[in-house]
Order: C-alpha cells, then structure tokens, then sequence
C-alpha cells in the first residue's frame, strides 16, 4: 500500500505526463540495447561504413519522431482544425484559440521527441554506430606505419578497423588508440546532446508560459479540461454506440448477444445482409442529421423513430 504523500506523487506525475515520458525513455533504451546486439553488425569496408552506421543512428530516430506524432490523436485534430486547407470551413477561428493551438502542438512536440532523443542518446552513448560511421574519416598522419601507404589501402584499412580481425596486426596499437578517440567523440556528442535537449526544454516551458494567454491556475483549469473532456466522451461514446448497436442487432436478429431468454429470433433477408455489408458513416455536408452506422440501412430504420429531442435507446 502507497502513502498519501507517494500517491500524491505518483498522480502529479501521471497527470503531468512525467510518468509516460520516463516509460517511453525506458523502452526506448532497452531497444535501442537489444536492436544494436543483435542487428547492428558494421560492415568493415570502405565506402559502406558511413552509410550504415549513419542509417543506424538517425532513421530510427525519424521513425520514433513520426511514430510520436502519428500515435497523438491530438495531432490529427489540430491538423484537421487548423492545418488541412481542403476541409471546408465550418466556423470561425480567433486568435486566442490559434494561440492555444500553437501551446498544444508545442506540448505534443516535446512529447514526441522524447523517444527519438532517447535513442539517440542510448547510441552515442554506446558508441558503436558512430565509431563505424567515422572509421574511414580517422587522422593517421602522426602515425609512421601509414606512411607508406596508398590513399586507397589506408581507407581500406581504417574501415577495417571497428572489426578487430580485419586490422592489421602491426596496426592493433593504431586501431585500439583510433577506436579509443571515436568513443570519446561519440560520448562528448552524446553529452552535448543531452545538455542542448535540457536547456531546450528549459526554454521552451519558460517561453511557453510566458508567451501563453492564460495565466498559470488558468492553464492547468485548460490541461484539466482537455484531459477530463477526452476521458468523458470516449466513455459517452462507448455507451451510446453499444445501446445502438443493441438496438439495431435485436432489429436485424430479434435478439441481443448475451441474452438468456431468446423467445423471438428473426432470419435476416439477403437484402439484410447486403446491407449490413456496406459500412455508412454520413456526417458531412449540409446534412443536419448524421447516419452513423455498421449495419447500413438500419440507420435510416432507427432515424426514422428519432424525434426532435433525441433518439431515445432501448437495451
């Protein structure tokens, strides 16, 4: 059992987002761990390195990134409100409520970097993809042993050099000291990495909150609402379309799934089923009275017994 002062906590970080944002760090590191284990295999060859470790290091970050936009319903409203100029105006939109907006896609943006940062990270961090990527761009002048050498067997060589086997062995002390500084590079990188992120995010809030046309206990009134609004229609929604739909099954079948006592039971017609084949969802236009329907023309049936104050429900 948690204390008062830990669930206090624990709910001030659910509501503030601290809490998803720390879960989707964590599994993001531990896959960015277990894909470098057993996919990550750099390729030893010159004019190959760099592209691969490069792939390794940023396209899964750009997946993470649109993953983090395209998994946020509320990315796709604003787009839809605000953004998309084929949608058809339905009403007027101020100036406060573009500011909102603008607050709100900034919210969603922090959130949607915190994977791809995370794996980026994780990745410098380690080292190994960057340490393929810079193989063939490594300085050897100071070193005698590649005096002698051809420009095109010294990158032969020096992409050799992430695979242990394929180095020469009178250049094993060259190769540890070059792989020695390409971790260094890659960890200070990381840690840069990690500081621009922090004073950033700094910034933004910092900016954000004062930019913002709502003041601090009016702003959390805001985030509370969005948050309770969301939570209330999905479970209203959830509701009447199981009502409806229980209406329209016991319409279609004479009876209703989980029923003990089916004393009536109806054959629906082929021209039923072609019916409930062909999903409807009209709401658009000027039509004031939407269809919203699975099973077809069983809408316009139950439209039929709405009347101006609703549609009431039978279970």
């Amino acid at each position: 059992m948690m204390g008062p002062a830990l669930s206090s906590i624990v709910s001030s970080l659910q509501r503030s987002g601290t809490w998803t944002n720390s879960l989707i760090a964590v599994l993001t590191l531990v896959g960015q761990q277990l894909f470098s284990s057993f996919t990550f295999r750099c390729p030893c060859q010159a004019g190959k390195n760099f592209y691969y470790g490069s792939a390794f290091l940023v396209i899964p970050a750009l997946i993470l990134l649109a993953a983090g936009y395209a998994l946020r319903s509320q990315m796709w409203t604003i787009s839809r409100d605000y953004c998309c100029q084929c949608a058809p105006p339905h009403r007027r939109i101020g100036l406060l409520e573009r500011k909102l907006a603008c607050l709100h896609f900034f919210s969603i943006t922090g959130r949607a970097l915190v994977a791809p940062l995370t794996w980026l990270v994780a990745t410098l961090m380690t080292g190994t993809d960057y340490e393929c990527a810079a193989s063939e761009f490594a300085t050897v002048d100071p070193y005698p042993v590649f005096n002698n050498i051809s420009a095109s067997k010294r990158e032969e060589i020096l992409a050799g050099f992430p695979c242990s086997q394929s180095a020469p062995s009178d250049m094993m002390l060259v190769r540890d000291e070059v792989v020695l500084l390409h971790r260094y590079q890659s960890q200070m990188l990381g840690w840069i990495l990690i500081t621009l992120a922090t004073v950033l995010s700094l910034v933004s809030c910092c900016v954000v909150r004062c930019c913002s046309p709502l003041t601090p206990r009016q702003h959390c009134y805001w985030t509370t609402h969005l948050r309770k609004e969301k939570e209330l229609f999905e479970q209203a929604a959830e509701q009447h379309a199981r009502l409806l739909i229980t209406q329209r099954l016991r319409k279609l079948f004479g009876f209703v799934p989980g029923s003990e006592d089916v004393k009536h039971i109806r054959i629906p017609s082929c021209q039923d089923w072609r019916d409930i084949s062909a999903p409807s969802l009209l709401c658009v236009g000027e039509d004031l009275q939407g269809h919203y329907s699975f099973l077809g023309g069983q809408a316009d049936e139950a439209n039929e017994e709405s009347t101006a104050g609703g549609i009431e429900l039978k279970p």
